[in-house]
This record gives C-alpha cells, structure tokens and sequence, in this order.
C-alpha cells in the first residue's frame, strides 16, 4: 500500500535507503554506499510538506520510499528507495506513479530527477518506465543547481544525468511490468 510517510517512520526511512545503497559496492561505488542518508530533520521536511511517500507491506510497515518536492514548476524526485529485501517487485514503479498523481494535483508538468547514467538500476531503469535524459542546455535553474551541487560533492565522479517524464504520458493501466533478470537489484535514485 502506498500512503504518505509518518513522522515516526523516518528512522526506518533512513534504514531503508542505507541498506538499498549497499548494492552501489557491486559497481566499484563504495563512496555511493558509504554516504549517509538524509537526516530526520530533512525527512522531516519533506513528510510535513506531503513529499514523503512509502510504501508499506502487509504489516504496515515502510519497504520503500519516494521524496517529492517541488522545483522548477515540475515536481522532482528527490530520492527513491527500495529495501533490497522488497526489490524487483515493482515498488519504485508504483511509487512513481503516485508520485505522477501527487503532481497531477498539484498541475505540475513533469517529474523530474537525476541518477546515474551507466547503473542499471538508475538511468536504464527509468527510461523503461518512461523517463528522458534531458541534455544540459534543457535544464532549468533549479535542476541545473541540482546537477552543479551534485557535482560539488563528488557525485560526478561516475556519469550523472537529468531526467524526465511528462505528468499523464504513461496511463497506468497500459504500462508493461518490469521483468526482473538474474542479478538482484535495490532501486535507489542517487
């Protein structure tokens, strides 16, 4: 079930993507699983503004999450995770769609992010549900400052992109499920 994010479950939010950023040390991006998770207080400020949404398993508990906020006149996913032990179910997919609907109701444009151009389970990922890469002479202020910050903290070591999709292009319904392949993957949208 996917719901917004409480403010007791932050905590957990923080386990889960720390544990979805262990499979980066697969890549040779130790420094990737080494970075610490945002704070609660930063969570906090997502959840209080409705951009915190999990998704939750049978007990109620958070296995995924997705950060919203927005920028630019689009809404851009701040992060999205997936605990490895809930990957490959299709979560990051169904969390993204809520995050489609969170924009439409806002009449926000498009979903926007930035992840890695050459991991799997980031840019590739998101092509497969629907998602461009934006060249960089198409980046807004805020998405460009995204992108320079990124940069600043050492995250351009590996390629980097902007990427997005156009709010209401994909109906629900008509979407293809992701066929998972051998290799397990956690989603995360470092």
């Amino acid at each position: 079930m996917i719901r917004a994010a409480r403010a007791d479950e932050l905590e957990r939010l923080r386990g889960i993507e720390f544990a979805a950023g262990e499979i980066f040390r697969s890549r040779g991006m130790d420094a990737i699983a080494d970075d610490e998770p945002l704070t609660v207080t930063e969570l906090a400020l997502f959840q209080t503004r409705g951009g915190a949404l999990v998704f939750a398993d049978a007990s109620d508990v958070p296995v995924a999450y997705l950060l919203l906020e927005h920028l630019d006149g689009n809404a851009h996913v701040e992060q999205l995770s997936v605990h490895p032990s809930h990957a490959r179910r299709g979560l990051g997919g169904g969390l993204l769609d809520a995050a489609e609907k969170w924009a439409q109701v806002q009449g926000l444009a498009w979903l926007t992010l930035t992840t890695f151009r050459d991991v799997p389970w980031n840019a590739p990922y998101y092509r497969r549900l629907g998602f461009e890469e934006l060249d960089p002479d198409m980046l807004d202020d805020g998405l460009r400052g995204i992108v320079e910050c990124e940069g600043l903290v050492g995250l351009s070591r590996w390629p980097r992109v902007a990427m997005r999709r156009r709010v209401g292009s994909i109906p629900t319904s008509t979407r293809k499920p992701w066929k998972p392949s051998a290799s397990r993957w956690g989603t995360s949208a470092r």
